[in-house]
């Protein structure tokens, strides 16, 4: 309970940042809050057990209730081109980073978070991903750490590249939906230029219905080539919550709740991603990414290049 009292507070102080700075989405500054923390010695062994039930058991109904957010339909409003700009980018960042994590020397558990996260949706898919890639707290606090630095970094700078880029604010929309990471980072990008914010939505939620087929295509890629972890267990072909982010998209698809209901579900999705950041971002110790961070540093960055300059290419010549 104090644990989760302090994650409470801290998420509340999120929210109160953005507000103050609508620049400064939740998600950024929970991280950011949790990380202060641990730093600064005020994550105490009585809030250990609290900070890891958010990081853990909230992280996933926050993907869950993502699931509410998306709909089959949105795949038929994209089309054949944006389909294509939307399966591309997200199949060649997620080979090419995990490539790039081999050549730089990165462990495979901490290159595919880092992978997931960045050709997906951050911090939810590294959670997916988490749970059938073998790795420990310290890969999953990397990852997450690396897709909020270059995720805020994108509501910086991409709208600053627009027009030497040659974009209107329909393809600048999606340009963001196709290559920035989180959803609530893709509103705050997309949202700095009038005309851009629904395209990028309808992009961006696109990309998360692949979350699924991705974490259930790496566990059965990972099963073969080793049948059995050193403790007798297999990695599930897809996690119990990753199921139920399936049915939520089934039950939002479906039509049956009411517009009220999806809202306060994206609220609470919003609060509960926030409130599971924070928990993470207890995770993310300096001397830890000093040790082990920097090549990964070097890989969260080539990743952000590269998702950015498929998804440009895409939007390009395909005119989505």
């Amino acid at each position: 309970m104090p644990g989760l009292l302090a994650v409470a507070a801290a998420t509340g102080v999120a929210f109160g940042v953005h507000a103050l700075v609508p620049a400064v989405n939740p998600s950024t500054a929970a991280v950011g809050l949790g990380a202060l923390a641990v730093n600064l010695g005020l994550h105490r062994p009585v809030l250990h057990v609290g900070t890891h039930v958010a990081s853990h058991r909230l992280l996933r109904l926050a993907v869950v209730l993502l699931g509410l957010q998306l709909g089959v339909g949105q795949l038929l409003d994209l089309g054949p081109r944006g389909a294509l700009v939307v399966v591309s980018t997200v199949a060649i960042t997620f080979t090419g980073t995990r490539l790039l994590g081999r050549l730089l020397g990165v462990s495979p558990a901490r290159a595919l978070l880092v992978a997931t996260g960045f050709s997906i949706c951050g911090a939810s898919a590294v959670a997916a991903m988490g749970e059938v890639a073998g790795g420990d707290e310290d890969d999953t606090a990397v990852a997450v750490a690396l897709v909020t630095l270059c995720g805020s970094l994108a509501i910086v700078l991409l709208p600053l590249l627009r027009q030497p880029l040659g974009l209107d604010p329909a393809a600048f929309g999606s340009w963001v939906g196709a290559s920035v990471h989180d959803v609530g980072q893709t509103v705050a990008t997309a949202d700095r230029v009038p005309g851009a914010l629904t395209t990028a939505v309808v992009i961006k939620l696109s990309r998360v219905l692949l979350l699924a087929p991705l974490v259930a295509g790496a566990s059965i890629a990972l099963r073969r080539r080793s049948p059995a972890a050193p403790s007798g267990r297999r990695p599930p072909v897809l996690p119990l919550f990753v199921a139920g982010f399936l049915a939520a998209v089934a039950v939002s698809s479906s039509g049956l709740l009411p517009e009220p209901a999806l809202h306060a579900a994206k609220t609470a999705q919003e609060v509960l991603l926030a409130a599971a950041l924070v928990g993470l971002g207890t995770g993310i110790h300096l001397r830890m990414l000093r040790r082990t961070g920097g090549r990964a540093l070097v890989l969260g960055l080539l990743s952000w290049v590269l998702v950015a300059t498929v998804a440009y290419a895409g939007v390009r010549l395909t005119g989505v």
